[in-house]
């Protein structure tokens, strides 16, 4: 079960590339370094179940643009590999967590709220500090889940006869993910989370409360 990860949330201008590398590091490099080891091994045993806590904000979330990144990373790489995983009677499945309410997400939430965005314009430093780190916190309250939930998800994707190769732990999410893989020209979905996030900011916020 490959489980590391590190978060990072904010203005593109804001974050340093030394920042992004290091995630980068954590929440791709580490899961390819933990898959390199035990994928040998699990080729010679004819057997195997790499599983891999992704995530649904693989899916287009404002101001986690490096984060999301990693995550697109992490599914394009077990996508590519799950094909040839076959072959030898390896499974690999996705874990894919919404919001999860745990420390981590508390502290990122709060080193957000009291950081310096002089280096962006003063009306994307308004929309991340106005309305996405509000919305945020609205999220996290309606939609989230808790750790112990999360490792029942795991658990039930371990214990499969037949592991499914993508297995999504929240189902609020699953109309947005579906938007996606039905609008091939990505117009659409763009579109929906514009106005989920500029237009019907109130409509949003009123429904997660």
């Amino acid at each position: 079960v490959s489980n590391a990860g590190v978060g990072m949330v904010g203005p593109l201008e804001c974050q340093s590339l030394a920042a992004m590398q290091s995630l980068m590091d954590t929440n791709f490099f580490g899961l390819v370094r933990l898959v390199k080891e035990v994928l040998p091994d699990m080729k010679r045993r004819r057997g195997g179940h790499i599983v891999v806590i992704s995530s649904i904000m693989g899916l287009q979330i404002v101001f986690n643009d490096i984060y999301a990144a990693s995550k697109f990373a992490v599914e394009g790489f077990c996508e590519s590999l799950v094909v040839q995983a076959r072959r030898f009677n390896v499974a690999i499945s996705l874990v894919e967590p919404g919001p999860v309410t745990t420390e981590f997400e508390t502290k990122l939430y709060e080193e957000a709220e009291r950081a310096d965005y002089s280096q962006t314009d003063p009306e994307t430093a308004e929309i991340f500090t106005q309305l996405y780190l509000r919305n945020s916190r609205d999220v996290f309250a309606s939609l989230g889940q808790t750790p112990e939930d999360i490792a029942e998800h795991t658990l039930r994707v371990l214990a499969a006869p037949r592991p499914p190769f993508r297995h999504r732990t929240n189902a609020a999410f699953t109309p947005m993910a579906a938007l996606k893989r039905a609008d091939p020209g990505g117009s659409i979905v763009t579109g929906a989370f514009y106005q989920l996030v500029f237009e019907h900011g109130a409509v949003l916020r009123l429904g997660l409360r």
